[in-house]
């Protein structure tokens, strides 16, 4: 006989209290309404909790300051300054660096300055580009010289040809250190776990930390010229390759390893005869990596003298010139294009043989060879015909005066919408909540910071946001890092409404899809300056302007990711849920989005990563954050200011990874993902 309901009800109201549901809303009310008290309590009641008082804070600004002093002018390696140690380092770099600008750009000159003479030309233009077709066709056919052919034609008709090559030179020096320093790094941290225990969380503030803030430190040491350049894209560029060799080594599988030892390998040889050649391909798109994040730094590097595209970026953001620049940063997109198609197709090519029929011939098979011969070639028909050796004035164009008549236009026509537009988000959005974050008590934040953490990755987790958080307030961060936070949140808010949107209907529609991965490959490849160009001509300075230009830099990734996500659904669930009569509506909001949850969670981590990159940049163009702070820290060559701004970015950055990555490692185990 069945129990009364009287009896039942309170038995399932018990274990509907006591479910881990109710314990964690219950632990999150408890802490809400915590926060509002202190919150609503004002700085009458706790003065200190609103603004950390000046007496409490870390003074690692001056202790940054003062170890930089000490490392400049009296920290000694035995008989030699770390100075001078450093400055030897920049002078062995400047010999590779000085052999490819004179082959790709200046020539070999006799003297110096302006009495130099060249003595031997360049590399000719058409030399140039024949030998990339040349490694294009040995490593994707046909297709693949065609469109790396088209790339380097570009510079050259549009009158990039010699900023490229200046650019090209540091490529060519930084991505072959790059890529060595991070295979060695990751081999250590493979063998060693306790070094990668600490290398990970140095990894991650090479990754985080604003490139800004460490090029005082890097002008100090290194010197102000093209090897400093080259340094801090290292430092810039290294990390993923490290964690891709991390990742490529423990995925070689354990029967080759097997093997190696069973034929009586040493450790050497089982590292480099059997473990590296088999986790090639997976180490070719760390060398991808390492090209692209090069170019990303081609713009921050001419700050310090590297010259090339990104000095004609630099130069037209500031005279304001948006034609120009377009035109500069679309040859780095170009440059970028061809050498990312270049190394994908090395990296695919990695480890299978030859595909029989490729076409090509003997410059098929025999690239190298067939390069260094046509390189001969044209620079002997340079020396007759100065066509083949530079490309003729009279045949170069300009869209220069297009784009910024375009830009003109638009500021003459559609001022008054675009300033109505502007004030209306300003006065209803942007600034009520910016008001909002600068009221809140930074106890409150830190405290919901690490409750949060602890719910979803436990109390490590909790440890690790809290002190960071912390760590912001306590430095005198906090009232910037709220601005921060403001312009990044608002930026990444507009950019996932519009991003994920797009990547649904994209998934949806093949043909639609690859358009969107074309242009989205663009706006990836192109340089962050340039957005502020368009934006800075349009609506003026402000945060508006950066937030529409941190929208356009950061949509790329919630585009990717929403469409990788709902790519990865099984295709049998979803048959399913037709065969039980789900709408495509229903479909989409109750099978394909759920299943994607953990792919939309790390696209909103990549959303906010690539925001704060950005919003360091828009320092240009009057925001009042932390990136301002980094920024004028540059300006004044103040080490320990710069550096602890740049922490407080790279703090922000850390804990929404850390949090958004518990989340969505939560959520596929709740999923079955895993």
């Amino acid at each position: 006989m069945s129990a009364p309901a009287s009896l039942e009800r309170p038995a399932s109201r018990h274990a509907l209290l006591h479910s881990p549901g109710w314990t964690g809303a219950l632990v999150w009310l408890v802490a809400a309404a915590a926060f509002v008290l202190l919150w609503q309590s004002g700085p009458g009641l706790a003065a200190w909790a609103f603004d950390y008082p000046r007496a409490w804070q870390i003074p690692a600004v001056r202790w940054i300051g003062a170890a930089m002093k000490w490392l400049v002018n009296d920290a000694r390696l035995g008989p030699v300054t770390f100075t001078e140690v450093t400055r030897f380092v920049a002078a062995l770099l400047d010999v590779p660096y000085r052999i490819a600008l004179s082959l790709l750009s200046t020539g070999f000159l006799s003297g110096q300055g302006s009495n130099a003479v060249q003595i031997v030309p360049p590399l000719s233009w058409i030399g140039v580009t024949a030998t990339m077709m040349l490694l294009g066709l040995s490593a994707g056919g046909p297709g693949l010289a065609a469109l790396v052919g088209l790339c380097f034609g570009f510079l050259a008709v549009f009158g990039q040809w010699d900023s490229a090559m200046v650019t090209l030179a540091s490529v060519v020096v930084a991505v072959p250190i790059g890529v060595l320093g991070g295979l060695l790094l990751g081999i250590a941290a493979y063998r060693w776990p306790a070094f990668e225990r600490c290398l990970v969380p140095v990894l991650d503030l090479m990754q985080t930390i604003p490139v800004f803030a460490y090029l005082v430190p890097i002008l100090f040491l290194f010197g102000f010229g093209p090897t400093a350049a080259v340094v801090a894209t290292v430092i810039y560029a290294m990390p993923p390759m490290t964690r891709v060799t991390v990742l490529a080594l423990r995925g070689v599988p354990p029967e080759l390893r097997d093997l190696g030892r069973m034929i009586g390998c040493t450790r050497r040889q089982m590292t480099w005869r059997v473990m590296i050649p088999s986790a090639r391909d997976s180490l070719m798109v760390g060398v991808n990596q390492v090209i692209m994040l090069s170019l990303n730094m081609v713009i921050i590097a001419s700050m310090i003298g590297a010259g090339g595209l990104g000095f004609d970026v630099l130069a037209a953001l500031r005279r304001l010139d948006i034609g120009a620049g377009l035109e500069a940063g679309m040859a780095i997109v170009a440059l970028a294009i061809a050498l990312d198609r270049l190394s994908q197709a090395y990296a695919a090519q990695a480890g299978k043989a030859p595909a029989a029929g490729q076409g090509g011939g003997f410059a098929a098979g025999h690239p190298y060879v067939a390069a260094v011969a046509v390189l001969v070639a044209t620079s002997a028909a340079g020396l007759l015909l100065p066509a083949v050796q530079s490309y003729p004035e009279a045949l170069k164009v300009s869209t220069g005066s297009f784009f910024s008549e375009a830009v003109r236009w638009i500021n003459v026509n559609f001022f008054d919408a675009l300033e109505a537009v502007k004030n209306a988000l300003l006065l209803n959005v942007l600034v009520p909540f910016k008001r909002l974050l600068a009221g809140l008590p930074w106890p409150g934040v830190v405290a919901l910071l690490a409750l949060a953490g602890y719910r979803l990755g436990g109390v490590r987790l909790a440890v690790f946001v809290g002190v960071l958080a912390f760590l912001i307030a306590a430095t005198g961060q906090w009232e910037k890092a709220m601005v921060t936070v403001y312009l990044c949140g608002i930026s990444v808010v507009i950019a996932s409404l519009i991003g994920i949107p797009i990547g649904i209907l994209a998934t949806e529609r093949v043909g639609l899809w690859r358009w969107v991965q074309v242009v989205i490959d663009t706006l990836q490849t192109l340089p962050s300056f340039v957005y502020l160009m368009p934006a800075v001509m349009l609506f003026r300075v402000g945060d508006f302007t950066a937030i529409i230009a941190v929208v356009a830099y950061a949509i790329t990734p919630a585009i990717r990711y929403t469409a990788l996500g709902l790519q990865k659904v099984d295709p049998r669930i979803i048959e399913a849920g037709r065969a039980a009569g789900c709408t495509p509506w229903q479909i989409l909001t109750r099978i394909k989005l759920r299943l994607a949850l953990p792919e939309l969670l790390l696209g909103l981590n990549q959303t906010i990563m690539f925001a704060l990159s950005m919003l360091v940049i828009t320092a240009l163009v009057g925001t009042r954050d932390l990136g301002q702070e980094v920024y004028i820290a540059l300006t004044k060559a103040d080490t320990g200011r710069g550096l602890v701004a740049g922490l407080a970015v790279a703090f922000i950055a850390m804990i929404a990874d850390r949090l958004i990555s518990a989340g969505a490692a939560r959520q596929r185990a709740r999923l079955g993902l895993d």
